[in-house]
């Protein structure tokens, strides 16, 4: 069993997403993700489990939504249904602003933007390989939130 967890989709203004550059320790690696976290609460609310995403972007990257933004709930899934019953609340964040700076005690090496298209060649070429950041991505694509134009690919 394990506390239920977020992932937010950060856009800024000129549609592109922000990814951090986190350690993974048990994989020994370096790896573009988008940002996330536990939820502390053990039965949240949604108002709960969205101020964790909103907390989270803030924290991990120093980004905010803007005043004049949105946060659009995007659905839940199960990283590991065969191992773990945690469940991750998938959150996109449109317009996003750089707002202040990360907490250091984050493990993360770089954070930027990236437009659909470089997102899209990370994933092809295995640069992005967690389960949050795929399942996201296939989510914003599959409600149309963004999309791969000929021009990105």
């Amino acid at each position: 069993h394990r506390k239920q967890a977020v992932v937010i989709a950060a856009m800024t203004a000129d549609e592109r997403l922000v990814l951090i550059r986190q350690e993974r320790i048990p994989i020994r690696a370096v790896i573009w993700e988008m940002p996330a976290g536990q939820v502390d609460e053990e039965n949240p609310s949604a108002t709960e489990i969205e101020a964790t995403a909103l907390r989270e972007l803030a924290e991990e990257t120093g980004y905010r939504l803007c005043a004049s933004g949105k946060v659009t709930g995007l659905g839940v899934f199960f990283a590991s249904p065969g191992f773990t019953d945690e469940q991750e609340h998938l959150f996109l964040a449109h317009p996003v602003e750089l707002a202040g700076k990360r907490k250091d005690e984050e493990a993360i090496a770089d954070c930027r933007a990236f437009s659909v298209g470089e997102i899209r060649e990370m994933i092809a070429e295995n640069e992005i390989r967690d389960a949050n950041t795929l399942a996201c991505f296939a989510r914003l694509l599959a409600r149309g939130l963004i999309s791969l134009n000929p021009k990105d690919r």
